[in-house]
């Protein structure tokens, strides 16, 4: 590969339609990985989707798909806005028509067991029987022998092929013993039917499907409830100065958008007209809003507050903020648990190996079976083919990891990533960032002074800071709000300083001690006394004050969470140490420290050196997780083994988050790691019962007791057998509903 070819090369996820199995995906993935132009493609079975990375120089999205549908699947490569919709469309036809099937199945097969087990001996039971079976077979079922077919024509093999095969035969041989029972009976044997083997592998099989399918939902709604979606709607600014709304979709590069109070800016961009404080804390962390004038950029996921502003629309469409990270989260669920690895080597090879052992029985029993070697070898081969479950061992780890996101989202806390399962178990050290993370992440009045009685300074400064677009000013009025507002007039607001107004003939001053300063203001010592402990308290101090002296000091300050020290306590609880990150000074660092109970900080870090102090710990041979929710976070959530974003925080720390906690309460972290556990448990119970299944049960479905006890396993308790173990690995999965 040259240099060149080295730096384009690209990492997409794209949607794969028509996988059922393991063995479905480690298909997809080789026939994708044999591509030239393709470095490498990951293939999940839960999302059903492929993360690739090609060389676009040798290989379009395109080419990818003709690959893979002449292999016998699809790949969805619409990635405008509108695919996610055609996908759920997609998803949601395909749910109705497996659920009606299913549901029909049932119906079906409910009565042919119940013949095939207690009504044997009723006239044409087994006529009856046939006349049951044969739509479950031949309609509901059908497509097992489409797709069997499909993967035949490829020289390929899936779940889809054992289950036509061992169906199918069973079928076809319960068939031709009830129309030529001579054939046996001639031969002193009597001729057996398995039509009730046939119909139930068919709907325990899709039965769990259903319950597969409806695990994945329950996740992927809990997914766009966290990122949210872009706003649909937006307000652009024709050259002529007309005003239309229009679709996110329709703006082009270039063009300018408004924004009102309140809204959410859609897009990137740059002021180009008017201005406004922004919240910023999705991206930044940092809890004061951020003042736009003209030339400053603007960010999709960002919040306007009370002014408006025009911008010119810098990134649209594809390339806009939310959906790039739409497309990332894709992708870090595109990863696979390490446990899973050894699951995808042993299902790529798993169907050929499994109709190896059959044909091997079927020989087998011909040659040493005496004389009853063909019927026994048929049945042999029937039995193994029936009794193979390459379900159970393609559904026991995405089934896992799929209801204990579901869990994880029921309770606040998704779960992106399954390496990350395995490894928060395993946490012994958790770094914290303060602004947002420990805090409130919004400035609070926490304490005020008045100077002697004064009733009116609550008006009169509610008055003036609803005037005010600062967020502090904000702060103030909610804190007041309870109180009537005086109505004040020649509002002026002072950039940096504060505001001033008039109220009866007085002019009255709101801001810091500066501005009293430059209008020559008395600040008592009582006042200056207050102003000086709450600063050292790592508190902001608002002044107000009338056209002489300071009357009151407000302290505004982000407050701690209410959870944060039940949180700490917790965690120190189970072994693990706390650290709290802040680019804040050593004093409100140390004091935010001593109220949860913190006791190693470090204050005043630049964000790469955030990720330096996680290698740090890193390399005293700690499992590190980092729980931060700004963009200056994002470096340390690299780096750190198991990284957690607040929910409430930036949409790209939550991007580069393996974890994310919706409710933003950090209490929802040791939950995440119980979580964890049990999820990373239920994996581990899964496969190992798929893998004692599937190696005690076809060597007993082979005949292999025959020649120590004489026992051979009836294709019926095998079909019944394989489908239990297919239902016990989802039903297993299920408990961590009811576990957590």
């Amino acid at each position: 590969m040259t240099a060149q070819n080295k730096q384009t090369v690209l990492r997409k996820t794209f949607p794969v339609l028509g996988m059922s199995c393991a063995s479905c995906a480690a298909h997809v993935g080789k026939t994708l990985s044999s591509l030239a132009g393709v470095v490498e493609a990951n293939v999940n079975l839960a999302t059903a989707k492929a993360s690739i990375q090609y060389i676009p120089a040798l290989i379009q999205p395109d080419e990818m798909r003709k690959a893979l549908q002449s292999a016998g699947y699809d790949l969805m490569i619409d990635e405008s806005l509108s695919s996610e919709k055609t996908l759920e469309a997609v998803h949601r036809q395909r749910f109705s028509r497996l659920k009606a099937k299913t549901a029909w199945a049932v119906v079906l097969s409910v009565p042919v067991v119940a013949i095939a087990m207690f009504f044997a001996s009723i006239p044409y039971a087994k006529f009856i029987v046939w006349a049951l079976s044969t739509p479950v077979v031949l309609w509901i079922g059908r497509d097992f022998f489409i797709n069997a077919w499909k993967q035949l024509k490829h020289r390929s093999a899936n779940m889809d092929t054992l289950v036509a095969l061992s169906t199918g035969v069973a079928y076809l041989f319960s068939v031709f013993n009830l129309l030529f029972p001579r054939f046996w009976t001639d031969r002193g044997l009597q001729p057996q039917v398995y039509f009730e083997t046939a119909a139930v592998i068919i709907t325990f099989i899709l039965l769990g499907k259903v319950l597969e399918e409806k695990a994945k939902g329950s996740t992927s709604s809990a997914i766009k409830k966290l990122m949210g979606l872009q706003p649909k709607m937006l307000v652009l600014v024709r050259e002529d100065g007309s005003q239309v709304q229009v679709p996110v979709e329709q703006v082009g590069v270039g063009e300018i958008v408004l924004v009102k109070p309140g809204e959410k800016i859609a897009l990137d961009g740059k002021v180009v007209r008017g201005s406004s404080y922004v919240d910023e804390s999705l991206l930044s962390g940092e809890a004061l809003a951020v003042l736009k004038n003209e030339g400053d950029k603007v960010f999709a996921g960002t919040i306007n507050q009370k002014g408006s502003f025009q911008f010119r629309a810098d990134k649209v469409g594809g390339d806009t903020l939310l959906a790039q990270i739409i497309k990332t989260v894709q992708d870090a669920q595109g990863s696979k648990a390490p446990v899973q690895q050894l699951v995808d080597r042993i299902a790529a090879i798993f169907v050929p190996v499994v109709i190896a052992v059959a044909v091997v029985a079927f020989i087998a029993w011909n040659v040493w079976g005496g004389d009853n070697a063909f019927t026994q070898g048929l049945l042999a081969l029937v039995t193994v083919l029936v009794i193979a479950c390459p379900c159970a061992l393609g559904l026991a780890t995405p089934t896992a990891i799929i209801v204990g996101m579901g869990k994880g989202a029921e309770k606040g806390i998704l779960i992106k990533d399954a390496e990350s399962l395995e490894l928060a178990q395993k946490i012994n050290a958790v770094v914290l960032d303060k602004t947002g993370t420990v805090t409130e992440g919004k400035p609070q009045v926490t304490d005020e002074y008045c100077l002697g009685n004064n009733p009116e300074w609550r008006k009169i400064i509610l008055g003036i800071e609803r005037q005010s677009e600062h967020p502090l000013a904000e702060a103030v009025s909610d804190y007041l709000h309870d109180e009537e507002s005086a109505p004040v007039s020649q509002f002026e607001s002072i950039q940096g300083k504060g505001a001033k107004a008039v109220f009866n003939n007085e002019t009255y001053f709101v801001g810091n001690a500066r501005l009293l300063d430059e209008n020559k203001l008395e600040i008592e010592p009582s006042v200056l006394e207050k102003a000086l402990l709450w600063e050292s308290e790592a508190k902001t101090v608002v002044l107000f004050g009338d056209s002489k002296r300071a009357i009151a000091a407000l302290a505004v300050a982000d407050r701690i969470k209410p959870s944060s020290a039940e949180a700490v306590a917790a965690l120190r609880k189970s072994g693990i140490e706390v650290h709290l990150l802040t680019g804040d000074n050593e004093a409100t660092a140390r004091a935010v420290a001593q109220k949860t109970g913190i006791r190693h900080l470090k204050a005043g870090v630049l964000p790469e050196e955030k990720a330096n102090y996680i290698k740090g710990l890193q390399s005293q041979g700690k499992v590190v997780a980092m729980v931060g929710d700004g963009i200056n976070d994002s470096t340390a959530l690299a780096q750190a083994d198991v990284s957690i974003a607040m929910g409430k925080g930036s949409d790209i720390a939550m991007d580069v988050a393996k974890m994310t906690l919706i409710s933003s309460d950090l209490t929802k972290i040791p939950e995440a790691i119980g979580l964890s556990k049990s999820t990373v448990a239920t994996i581990k119970q899964n496969l190992f019962w798929a893998f004692i299944y599937n190696i005690i049960g076809i060597p007993i479905a082979a005949g292999v007791l025959y020649p120590i006890n004489g026992f051979l396993l009836n294709p019926m308790i095998a079909g019944a057998a394989m489908a239990l173990s297919s239902l016990s690995v989802v039903s297993n999965s299920l408990r961590l509903r009811i576990k957590n």
